[in-house]
């Protein structure tokens, strides 16, 4: 709904030589059925009067290492002026652009961008599960394997996924081939293992707790990543609420998200959490340059991202 209305006001606004980049993921053809379809009922000229294209965002919240300048944008523009009107714009972010085809096209290399990484955190969570079985660290098995310098990429298990690409933008390319008759297995049960991971971190915890109601859960860590704010489809919001609804008391601490609403009410972020009697502390995230020494306090400690500082701990 954003998108559409955000287009509908680029179009009801457009003047004559503009040109106009969409960046925003979203399904093969949006481009065309939102700003070229539109502006050409408006009686524009695609190409001649208005340049439109499309170059999918690349951005990596929190991450300082990969920059605009040094990231290349991919571009498809609806004609060939298009898409050189919109590379001359793309690369006064980065000198490096890729020209494809069509804006199809680099709509559709968007979508397959965020679905390998769905895909691979999916295996990621299997192997973790494989890793447990021997007695192994997933984390040492994972790094081991990264050393590789072909063939290999690493990613890693944590209490599941959040953030405004993985969780859904996968969702853009499997819906319309779905639609369409199309059969997609392996995105589908990438999908639904990273749908299901906070319910398994919360099956875990019960496990741990034995007899529920009245427990005093932590989460540490509800940002969707480490180094960000952001709690937008975050993975510790369901592990909160699936730990009240078995009768659980919740709180969370961390130091990048002052407050968050759970369940129509607001919590705010325990600031000393030594300082409270937890049952059981669940590991979400872990933001760097932080302390955490305050976890070997507890007895129980379920630890979802593999990483937690401790001298003993539990695992997904």
């Amino acid at each position: 709904r954003a998108l559409r209305g955000a287009c509908e006001s680029v179009v009801r606004h457009a003047r004559r030589g503009q040109t106009l980049i969409l960046t925003s993921t979203s399904y093969v053809g949006t481009t065309a059925d939102l700003l070229v379809g539109p502006l050409q009922d408006r009686g524009f000229t695609i190409g001649q009067d208005i340049n439109v294209a499309f170059s999918p965002e690349r951005i990596d919240p929190g991450n300082t290492t990969h920059t605009q300048e040094q990231t290349p944008r991919v571009v498809g523009g609806a004609t060939v002026q298009c898409a050189e009107r919109a590379a001359s714009i793309l690369r006064r972010l980065t000198d490096r652009v890729h020209h494809v085809s069509s804006m199809e096209a680099a709509e559709l290399c968007k979508l397959q961008e965020n679905t390998f990484r769905a895909i691979n955190i999916a295996f990621a969570y299997e192997m973790a599960d494989a890793a447990a079985h021997y007695g192994l660290d997933p984390i040492e098995i994972t790094e081991a394997a990264a050393t590789k310098p072909y063939g290999f990429m690493a990613f890693y298990p944590g209490a599941g996924v959040g953030g405004h690409c993985i969780p859904c933008d996968p969702h853009y390319l499997l819906d319309p081939l779905q639609s369409a008759g199309r059969d997609t297995p392996l995105i589908q049960q990438a999908m639904d293992a990273i749908a299901e991971r906070p319910g398994r971190v919360v099956e875990r915890a019960l496990d741990l707790l034995g007899m529920t109601a009245g427990r005093r859960v932590l989460v540490t860590g509800v940002a969707y990543k480490p180094g960000v704010q952001d709690v937008r489809e975050s993975p510790a919001l369901a592990i909160l609420e699936g730990l009240r609804r078995e009768g659980c008391h919740v709180g969370y601490h961390d130091p990048f998200v002052a407050t968050l609403t759970l369940g129509g009410r607001t919590l705010a972020s325990e600031p000393q959490p030594a300082a409270q009697d937890w049952d059981l502390v669940v590991v979400g995230t872990l933001h760097a340059g932080y302390d955490y020494g305050f976890l070997d306090r507890f007895g129980t400690v379920l630890d979802a991202t593999y990483r937690a500082p401790l001298q003993s701990r539990h695992t997904v």
